[in-house]
């Protein structure tokens, strides 16, 4: 079976393993696309936190049903996967919050992920795809970070949602945001990716690097400032900048991952009685809520889809996918 590993940052190596086994409480799927995620991309570069090599990277899947403990699915049905396996017994888990899992393994981060002819998974995480393609099932897991950030925010139709990162996450940030009926502000240093914001509606794209971002942001909002704001960057100078863009009773959600310190004026912070709160991948209800939407024809992932590489051209071709500034969503075709 073929498998492509990162060994290293910067290289990538094919090799031939043993085809997994059928075990209880598992399924056996095969793998059809793989959408490539900033993990992947920062696994490459050498630049993600809490990272192990080597590693079979990708979790954002588009399969097919195999074989396997898993009732309800058929042989040849096009499913996607839940990359996030959880314990079960931890309180985040007994409260139903399985994507913070004190024991939490991510699929293509913690284990081996999909860059694989085929996975063995634990049949819990299993979706049934509901008819969708391949191409849409694979981008389902990214939108579902981005609805469960969202969720996390209660944005609804009276908030103005300043979202800090134009990249697949934040653009599928902004979608959730429109359906919510929210009036969007999108913001970023990279043009191309600024006019993709507004080609899915958003109200107003300002450049990062202009010198009024703040007074711009007071302008469009009559005052009021952002009465939410999300940052999908993972940038600490951006997480940073997004406090001063705040509304009084605003609520900032980090759903971009930063290692480093976050600095705060805390009186500034206290006297708006902001909240502030992390948000760490999805939960079932998330991919079932966005499942839904893509079946309503609310939104439409694929039009994110940029770049397709054949699964053989991983080695070669995945530093094409870093050097693009402008790539919205590279998929690998097996």
């Amino acid at each position: 079976m073929k498998t492509i590993t990162c060994v290293e940052p910067g290289k990538f190596e094919f090799v031939d393993r043993d085809f997994p086994s059928l075990r209880k409480g598992h399924a056996l799927v095969k793998i059809k696309r793989i959408g490539v995620c900033g993990t992947d991309l920062h696994a490459y570069e050498g630049t993600q936190p809490y990272f192990t090599y080597p590693r079979v990277l990708g979790h954002e899947l588009g399969c097919e049903y195999v074989a396997g403990d898993a009732p309800g699915f058929r042989t040849g049905e096009n499913i996607t996967i839940i990359p996030y396996d959880h314990c079960g017994q931890c309180l985040p888990c007994r409260k139903g919050n399985t994507n913070c899992c004190q024991q939490l393994k991510v699929l293509g981060v913690h284990t081996d992920g999909g860059m694989v002819e085929y996975l063995s998974v634990p049949s819990h995480l299993l979706v049934h795809g509901q008819g969708l393609p391949l191409d849409t099932l694979a981008l389902i897991e990214p939108f579902c970070i981005a609805a469960h950030g969202v969720r996390r925010a209660n944005v609804g139709p009276d908030d103005h949602v300043l979202i800090v990162g134009a990249g697949p996450i934040g653009l599928a940030t902004m979608e959730f945001c429109l359906v919510a009926g929210a009036k969007v502000i999108s913001l970023d240093v990279n043009e191309n990716r600024l006019a993709f914001s507004k080609g899915l509606g958003v109200s107003f794209a300002l450049h990062a690097q202009e010198d009024n971002v703040q007074e711009l942001v007071r302008e469009i909002t009559s005052g009021d400032m952002a009465s939410v704001v999300i940052d999908a960057t993972g940038n600490i100078g951006a997480i940073n900048n997004a406090f001063s863009y705040l509304a009084h009773s605003g609520r900032y959600v980090l759903i971009g991952l930063q290692k480093n310190t976050i600095t705060v004026n805390h009186p500034e912070f206290h006297k708006r009685e902001a909240t502030l709160m992390s948000s760490r991948n999805a939960t079932r209800t998330d991919f079932e809520f966005v499942l839904q939407t893509v079946n309503k024809g609310l939104i439409d992932p694929t039009q994110f889809i940029t770049r397709r590489i054949p699964f053989d051209a991983v080695a070669e071709d995945f530093h094409l996918i870093s050097a693009q500034p402008d790539m919205i969503k590279a998929m690998i075709e097996i």
